[in-house]
């Protein structure tokens, strides 16, 4: 399977600088072995995360997540076999599953509205810099999501030119959203961080924070990805 571990998995706690503090659990999935030594070097170097698993295809990273309960999981999209989007289905289905991010190429991210209704929370390019790879990791663990801005204007553009029609259910979410709940869902969409937002609205990121949490409640959306691709869906970003 291709596997290295230390001790319990899921969260646990550390003392750092006088204080406990969470590690997150990672699994990490790529058939090439250059990519998982990187990124296991990169997440190893931060000591609030720690790789507990790797695999070479999407087969080895279900039985992975399954045996160590990881976190969060980083899967490449093209793996023998089983290819990531199979494999976030099957592990988005575990009993306790791990949030998943996506590993991707430039000019493979067509397959990223596919990856979300799998269950992805996140997306990234594999060149994405070490401190945005961590903030990612970081982010999908809280619960939050992940877009690279780079794939986040593919897939703009992708459902622009598909004319994608939104279902009934998307189409009453949104028309309960205030004006306000719609300004957020653009930016969103756009990419942008809650502080971005709040200054592009003139609020705090606070107030930014507390609509967002809202927003996503309205919508049934689990995280800002979900969120993001509503936005997409309806032609608010542009």
């Amino acid at each position: 399977m291709g596997t290295r571990t230390a001790g319990d998995h899921r969260c646990t706690s550390v003392r750092a600088t006088g204080r406990y503090r969470m590690v997150i659990h990672v699994l990490v999935a790529d058939d090439s072995e250059i990519v998982r030594r990187g990124i296991g070097d990169v997440l190893e170097s931060a000591d609030d995360v720690h790789v507990v698993a790797q695999a070479w295809d999407g087969r080895s990273a279900v039985d992975a997540a399954r045996q160590f309960s990881p976190d969060v999981a980083l899967l490449d999209i093209r793996m023998p076999g089983m290819d990531g989007l199979a494999a976030t289905r099957e592990i988005r289905a575990l009993p306790v599953p791990p949030r998943v991010i996506i590993l991707t190429m430039f000019g493979e991210d067509e397959h990223v509205d596919t990856a979300v209704q799998a269950g992805a929370s996140g997306f990234l390019l594999k060149d994405t810099p070490p401190e945005d790879l961590l903030r990612a990791v970081r982010q999908v663990a809280a619960g939050k999501g992940a877009l690279d801005p780079a794939v986040t204007g593919r897939v703009m553009e992708q459902l622009a030119e598909h004319g994608v029609r939104l279902t009934e259910a998307e189409q009453s979410a949104l028309a309960k959203l205030t004006e306000r709940e719609v300004d957020v869902l653009r930016l969103i969409g756009r990419g942008l961080s809650n502080a971005d937002i709040g200054a592009a609205l003139h609020v705090s990121e606070g107030t930014v924070k507390g609509q967002v949490s809202r927003l996503l409640a309205k919508i049934g959306a689990e995280n800002r990805v979900q969120a993001a691709r509503l936005a997409y869906r309806a032609g608010l970003e542009r």
